[in-house]
């Protein structure tokens, strides 16, 4: 079980993300400088595990920049959302169902930071 594995079961195992397993996911997911896709869907993973509780407000904002970080620090389109990332964004934005809040100001982010924003993701906003 990979380190990323055994901080989410224990994260899983009361439901909640504190600002001590924030810092723990950080390190962990940084530690090369940046994010691929496997980190980026164990942050969607993540997240739809944890929507809708008592997170500490630090887990919003490693979500949000990690994902952006994903899509747009890439070196095959930086700055954009190409149109893989694309299709990528909108499967793992509806795969438990629901857009919740902090994926809503995720694609906020995205639309203020990207060169262009693809037009399919302004119905989630």
């Amino acid at each position: 079980m990979s380190k990323l594995e055994s901080l989410k079961k224990s994260i899983l195992e009361d439901g909640v993300i504190d600002a001590d397993e924030v810092k723990q996911l950080e390190e962990l997911l940084y530690d090369d400088g940046k994010i691929d896709k496997e980190e980026a869907e164990f942050m969607f993973d993540l997240n739809d595990n944890v929507s809708g509780k008592d997170n500490d407000t630090s887990w919003g904002d490693l979500f949000i920049r990690s994902i952006s970080d994903y899509l747009l620090e890439d070196d095959e389109s930086p700055g954009e959302i190409d149109s893989e990332e694309e299709a990528w964004l909108i499967k793992h934005l509806i795969g438990d169902g629901q857009i919740d809040d902090l994926e809503k100001k995720l694609l906020q982010t995205l639309k203020s930071k990207a060169k262009s924003f693809p037009e399919s993701l302004n119905k989630y906003l």
